[in-house]
């Protein structure tokens, strides 16, 4: 946060904002637009697709601000915003991967040794590898704590695709953690016998 924004409380950025004010909005703006470009960036491929969601999901905020009834984190809000507008431009894509209710035997452990060793990029770039379906539902699940009932009736899909598509995301990352690994490792060695 910047030391302007330091001077406002979220209460006064909050009202502000509700008024209309743009200084509170460009000061809410400053304070969350890196955290929600994150947030973007889990669910676009590219990131002027993330650039869009990230306009959209400000507009909505500053629209809709007047409802955050004060219950909970006021981020923890703006957060649902920007999921909700990440979702809905899916949607208006509909290039969403629906597999019935298919039953995977596939292993939910994901090298946790492997991952360790990756960095936040690395792992953020894996995820971006994945399809647009499986990095859905994998991010609303993994990252933003939904559970698979609430991520169907998000997303129109069953809860069975739901966790179908989370199993097969999580084995495609695993497999590739594992490739990134071994490459990392035989890098290193050959660097070593240099």
């Amino acid at each position: 946060m910047s030391s302007t924004t330091n001077t406002y409380t979220e209460q006064q950025i909050i009202e502000g904002c509700i008024a209309g004010d743009r200084k509170y909005q460009e000061l809410l703006y400053k304070q969350l637009s890196g955290k929600m470009y994150g947030v973007c960036m889990r669910y676009a491929s590219e990131s002027f697709q993330a650039q869009d969601i990230l306009q959209e999901g400000f507009i909505k905020v500053f629209k809709y601000i007047g409802q955050f009834k004060g219950t909970g984190s006021f981020e923890g809000w703006v957060r649902r915003v920007f999921v909700n507008v990440a979702l809905e431009q899916l949607r208006k894509k509909s290039n969403m991967y629906v597999v019935q209710d298919a039953e995977l035997n596939l292993t939910e452990t994901c090298c946790e040794s492997a991952l360790q060793k990756l960095m936040a990029e690395d792992i953020m770039g894996i995820v971006q590898t994945l399809s647009e379906g499986y990095r859905t539902v994998f991010n609303l699940y993994v990252v933003e704590g939904y559970a698979h009932k609430d991520i169907a009736e998000m997303l129109n899909i069953s809860e069975g695709t739901s966790k179908s598509q989370l199993a097969r995301a999580r084995h495609i990352l695993q497999k590739k953690i594992e490739t990134m690994m071994n490459i990392k490792s035989k890098t290193q060695l050959q660097i070593t016998n240099s």
